[in-house]
């Protein structure tokens, strides 16, 4: 009995919605659109969109131009391809276009859109961009942390010599830029590296809650879930994406605030990022709250690359590069390459990298 109700109580619901849609459809105003392929009810073009999304927006540009519009379920989107199109929508209507649609990834691991990536345009958003410009990313504080990127540079070039000092050897590119990068950001925020090649890796479980955290972030997110657009989707929790999500939030949530007690149990006797923002928090208690830090931590990771070093392929075929999945368009299949030292490597990494 409990079945049958549910599933009758299911089909009034999408009747209702699909007859408020229809209604709504049919006494709205039209919009000065783009053209726009046929669409569904409810669903609207998500029926057509393939992963990965640039392919199937370029298929559809040679169709309907280089602006075009679609609905994401809910969601209106217009697709601008054209490169004059795109400078006047990041110039003379920045402004007009900076707002983010309210997706789950937002709402659960953003702090509910409070985040720099995340929040709409705003006094808080305007604060956040003030923050990151004058107090994480300014040159007189990139220029602190410089020891920091040559060291991580040394370490990679060191670590690329040791296995290829005797002829090429095979690299997967990928992971060992990755390394690099986060192990640059993360010394810069927190004094941490968490990645393998890095000697220092002093706690290998939190290291690796991080490596986990960044690496299901990156895959939950981007526009191709359908219950970020269908609001009947996002209520039956789509194959469990909010579920994941409120999980991942909390993890997330510990990591980062165990990061800020940590520095704060230390005082701030530091030089990183947390140690300047947690300087701030004193004086501004209201404001640089530690909600607003972790923001600030995860977007620096999230925002998180070249090697003096002889490289050709590892075979003779095409190189692969289709598209995998996640917000950051990483590649199907990794890039590998095979790698040799230059014999003047063997002087350049025996030296300081200040005399490089």
């Amino acid at each position: 009995m409990v079945a049958i109700f549910l599933y009758l109580s299911l089909t009034l619901l999408i009747f209702l919605v699909a007859i408020k849609l229809i209604v709504k459809i049919r006494t709205t105003r039209r919009k000065h659109l783009p053209l726009s392929p046929p669409s569904l009810p409810i669903i609207g073009h998500l029926h057509i969109i393939k992963k990965p999304l640039h392919r199937t927006f370029h298929a559809l540009s040679q169709k309907y131009g280089q602006i075009f519009s679609l609905k994401f379920g809910s969601q209106l989107v217009v697709i601008v391809s054209s490169p004059s199109a795109v400078e006047e929508c990041f110039t003379k209507n920045d402004i007009v276009l900076a707002n983010r649609p309210p997706f789950l990834l937002g709402k659960h691991p953003g702090y509910n859109n409070t985040t720099l990536s995340q929040s709409s345009y705003g006094d808080h958003w305007r604060n956040l961009r003030r923050i990151s410009t004058l107090e994480i990313f300014s040159n007189n504080r990139l220029n602190m942390f410089s020891g920091i990127r040559r060291d991580e540079m040394k370490h990679l070039l060191q670590n690329l010599s040791r296995n290829s000092c005797l002829g090429f050897a095979k690299v997967e590119l990928q992971s060992i830029l990755l390394e690099m990068t986060f192990n640059s950001i993360m010394r810069m925020v927190a004094g941490k590296r968490y990645y393998k090649y890095g000697e220092d890796v002093k706690d290998k479980e939190e290291a690796r809650q991080f490596r986990q955290i960044i690496k299901e972030i990156t895959r939950l997110g981007g526009a191709s879930n359908p219950a970020e657009f269908v609001p009947i989707l996002r209520w039956m929790d789509y194959k469990g994406l909010e579920k994941k999500l409120k999980s991942l939030s909390k993890r997330t949530d510990e990591l980062l605030q165990a990061l800020i007690d940590e520095q704060r149990h230390k005082e701030e006797e530091g030089n990183t990022m947390i140690d300047h923002m947690l300087s701030l928090q004193k004086s501004q208690p209201d404001y640089y709250t530690d909600q607003l830090i972790k923001g600030l931590i995860l977007v620096s990771a999230l925002n998180s690359a070249s090697c003096l070093i002889e490289k050709t392929r590892v075979t003779t075929k095409e190189v692969d590069i289709d598209e995998g999945s996640g917000i950051t368009m990483p590649k199907a299949m990794p890039l590998e390459a095979m790698c040799k030292a230059h014999p003047i490597m063997h002087k350049l990494l025996s030296k300081s990298m200040d005399d490089v």
